[in-house]
Protein backbone atom coordinates (compact mmCIF):
# COMPACT_ATOMS: atom_id res chain seq x y z
CA UNK A 1 0.00 0.00 0.00
CA UNK A 2 0.90 3.85 -0.65
CA UNK A 3 1.01 6.12 1.97
CA UNK A 4 -2.23 7.97 0.12
CA UNK A 5 -4.00 4.62 0.29
CA UNK A 6 -5.09 3.91 3.75
CA UNK A 7 -4.72 -0.14 4.05
CA UNK A 8 -7.85 -2.43 2.55
CA UNK A 9 -8.89 0.49 0.80
CA UNK A 10 -9.39 0.04 -3.32
CA UNK A 11 -9.66 3.40 -4.82
CA UNK A 12 -6.33 5.55 -4.61
CA UNK A 13 -6.13 9.05 -4.33
CA UNK A 14 -5.86 9.49 -8.23
CA UNK A 15 -8.58 7.26 -8.98
CA UNK A 16 -10.82 9.71 -6.64
CA UNK A 17 -9.18 12.62 -8.08
CA UNK A 18 -10.35 11.12 -11.58
CA UNK A 19 -13.85 10.41 -10.99
CA UNK A 20 -14.47 13.54 -9.52
CA UNK A 21 -13.05 16.04 -11.54
CA UNK A 22 -14.87 13.56 -14.77
CA UNK A 23 -18.16 12.46 -12.94
CA UNK A 24 -19.30 10.59 -16.17
CA UNK A 25 -18.89 7.07 -15.77
CA UNK A 26 -20.03 4.56 -18.37
CA UNK A 27 -21.48 2.03 -16.85
CA UNK A 28 -21.71 -1.59 -18.01
CA UNK A 29 -24.46 -4.13 -16.73
CA UNK A 30 -25.85 -7.46 -18.15
CA UNK A 31 -28.80 -7.50 -19.97
CA UNK A 32 -31.61 -10.35 -19.44
CA UNK A 33 -30.26 -11.84 -23.17
CA UNK A 34 -26.84 -12.28 -21.65
CA UNK A 35 -25.14 -9.41 -23.80
CA UNK A 36 -23.93 -6.16 -22.56
CA UNK A 37 -25.31 -2.97 -21.67
CA UNK A 38 -23.26 0.33 -21.50
CA UNK A 39 -25.00 3.54 -20.61
CA UNK A 40 -23.64 6.74 -19.25
CA UNK A 41 -24.09 8.26 -15.77
CA UNK A 42 -23.48 11.76 -15.43
CA UNK A 43 -24.16 11.53 -11.42
CA UNK A 44 -20.66 9.29 -11.03
CA UNK A 45 -19.27 9.98 -7.59
CA UNK A 46 -17.00 8.13 -4.94
CA UNK A 47 -18.47 7.83 -2.03
CA UNK A 48 -15.42 6.04 0.11
CA UNK A 49 -12.49 4.19 -0.44
CA UNK A 50 -14.36 1.27 -1.52
CA UNK A 51 -17.47 2.36 -3.15
CA UNK A 52 -18.38 4.22 -5.82
CA UNK A 53 -22.19 5.64 -6.58
CA UNK A 54 -24.70 6.59 -8.89
CA UNK A 55 -28.19 8.03 -9.04
CA UNK A 56 -30.61 6.58 -11.73
CA UNK A 57 -32.50 9.46 -12.92
CA UNK A 58 -33.50 8.09 -15.70
CA UNK A 59 -32.07 4.42 -16.05
CA UNK A 60 -34.70 1.88 -15.70
CA UNK A 61 -32.74 -0.11 -18.01
CA UNK A 62 -29.77 -0.52 -15.80
CA UNK A 63 -31.21 -0.55 -12.72
CA UNK A 64 -33.51 -3.66 -14.00
CA UNK A 65 -29.97 -5.76 -15.35
CA UNK A 66 -28.45 -4.59 -11.67
CA UNK A 67 -31.27 -5.99 -9.83
CA UNK A 68 -31.05 -9.17 -12.28
CA UNK A 69 -27.02 -9.42 -12.06
CA UNK A 70 -25.45 -7.64 -9.95
CA UNK A 71 -22.02 -7.22 -11.74
CA UNK A 72 -20.77 -3.98 -13.15
CA UNK A 73 -18.40 -2.21 -14.54
CA UNK A 74 -17.46 1.18 -14.46
CA UNK A 75 -14.82 3.52 -16.91
CA UNK A 76 -14.59 6.92 -15.97
CA UNK A 77 -11.91 8.49 -18.71
CA UNK A 78 -10.50 12.36 -18.90
CA UNK A 79 -10.86 12.56 -22.90
CA UNK A 80 -8.09 15.09 -22.97
CA UNK A 81 -5.45 13.17 -20.74
CA UNK A 82 -6.44 9.82 -22.20
CA UNK A 83 -6.26 8.37 -18.74
CA UNK A 84 -8.57 6.90 -16.41
CA UNK A 85 -10.17 3.81 -14.81
CA UNK A 86 -12.07 0.62 -14.87
CA UNK A 87 -13.62 -0.29 -11.55
CA UNK A 88 -15.05 -4.20 -11.52
CA UNK A 89 -17.66 -4.80 -8.44
CA UNK A 90 -20.73 -5.65 -7.52
CA UNK A 91 -24.26 -2.78 -7.45
CA UNK A 92 -26.78 -2.59 -4.65
CA UNK A 93 -30.05 -0.57 -6.06
CA UNK A 94 -30.76 1.26 -2.67
CA UNK A 95 -34.65 2.59 -2.67
CA UNK A 96 -34.94 3.50 0.63
CA UNK A 97 -33.37 3.61 4.23
CA UNK A 98 -30.52 5.32 6.16
CA UNK A 99 -27.98 4.41 3.68
CA UNK A 100 -30.58 5.82 0.64
CA UNK A 101 -31.09 9.14 2.75
CA UNK A 102 -27.18 9.64 3.27
CA UNK A 103 -26.29 8.80 -0.33
CA UNK A 104 -29.68 11.53 -1.34
CA UNK A 105 -28.36 13.69 1.19
CA UNK A 106 -24.53 13.36 -0.32
CA UNK A 107 -26.16 14.52 -3.86
CA UNK A 108 -28.12 17.33 -2.14
CA UNK A 109 -25.41 18.79 -0.65
CA UNK A 110 -22.73 18.27 -2.93
CA UNK A 111 -20.11 19.58 -4.94
CA UNK A 112 -21.93 20.54 -6.92
CA UNK A 113 -25.40 19.85 -5.32
CA UNK A 114 -27.85 18.33 -7.48
CA UNK A 115 -30.70 20.42 -8.29
CA UNK A 116 -34.16 18.74 -7.75
CA UNK A 117 -32.16 15.84 -6.55
CA UNK A 118 -34.91 14.56 -4.05
CA UNK A 119 -37.46 14.58 -6.93
CA UNK A 120 -35.24 13.55 -9.36
CA UNK A 121 -33.99 10.48 -7.87
CA UNK A 122 -35.67 6.96 -8.55
CA UNK A 123 -32.77 5.01 -6.18
CA UNK A 124 -29.56 5.37 -6.21
CA UNK A 125 -26.58 2.49 -7.05
CA UNK A 126 -23.69 1.97 -4.53
CA UNK A 127 -20.87 -0.63 -6.01
CA UNK A 128 -18.54 -1.82 -4.06
CA UNK A 129 -15.23 -1.70 -6.05
CA UNK A 130 -13.58 -5.24 -5.83
CA UNK A 131 -10.76 -4.29 -8.73
CA UNK A 132 -9.75 -1.35 -10.22
CA UNK A 133 -7.39 -1.29 -12.87
CA UNK A 134 -6.13 2.26 -15.04
CA UNK A 135 -7.16 2.96 -18.63
CA UNK A 136 -4.29 4.43 -21.01
CA UNK A 137 -4.16 5.39 -24.83
CA UNK A 138 -1.70 3.17 -26.45
CA UNK A 139 -0.30 6.97 -27.51
CA UNK A 140 1.64 6.62 -24.14
CA UNK A 141 3.52 3.60 -25.74
CA UNK A 142 5.04 6.41 -28.71
CA UNK A 143 6.70 8.23 -26.03
CA UNK A 144 4.29 10.86 -25.99
CA UNK A 145 4.12 13.41 -22.96
CA UNK A 146 0.55 13.97 -21.11
CA UNK A 147 1.13 17.48 -22.13
CA UNK A 148 1.38 16.53 -25.57
CA UNK A 149 -1.60 14.69 -26.16
CA UNK A 150 -3.41 17.14 -24.04
CA UNK A 151 -2.72 19.81 -26.55
CA UNK A 152 -4.04 17.54 -29.39
CA UNK A 153 -7.24 16.68 -27.94
CA UNK A 154 -7.31 20.46 -26.86
CA UNK A 155 -6.41 21.64 -30.42
CA UNK A 156 -9.26 19.08 -31.60
CA UNK A 157 -11.68 20.25 -29.26
CA UNK A 158 -11.07 23.85 -30.13
CA UNK A 159 -11.08 23.14 -34.06
CA UNK A 160 -14.94 20.83 -33.62
CA UNK A 161 -16.02 24.22 -31.45
CA UNK A 162 -14.79 26.87 -34.55
CA UNK A 163 -16.55 24.70 -36.90
CA UNK A 164 -19.95 24.38 -35.10
CA UNK A 165 -19.62 28.41 -34.22
CA UNK A 166 -18.83 28.83 -38.25
CA UNK A 167 -21.69 26.29 -39.92
CA UNK A 168 -24.29 25.04 -37.32
CA UNK A 169 -26.16 22.29 -37.12
CA UNK A 170 -29.63 23.13 -39.24
CA UNK A 171 -32.75 23.07 -37.62
CA UNK A 172 -34.48 19.85 -37.31
CA UNK A 173 -37.89 19.69 -39.49
CA UNK A 174 -40.78 19.86 -37.58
Amino acid sequence: MTARQPEGAVLTEDMKRVVREQRLGFVATVGPDGTPSLSPKGTTRVWDDEHLVFADIMSPGTVANLQANPAVEVNVVDPIARKGYRFKGEAAVLTEGPVFDEILAFYENGTPPMQGARSRIRSLVMIRVERALPLVSPSYDLGLTEEAISATWWDHYAGLRSRRQHHPDPPSPS
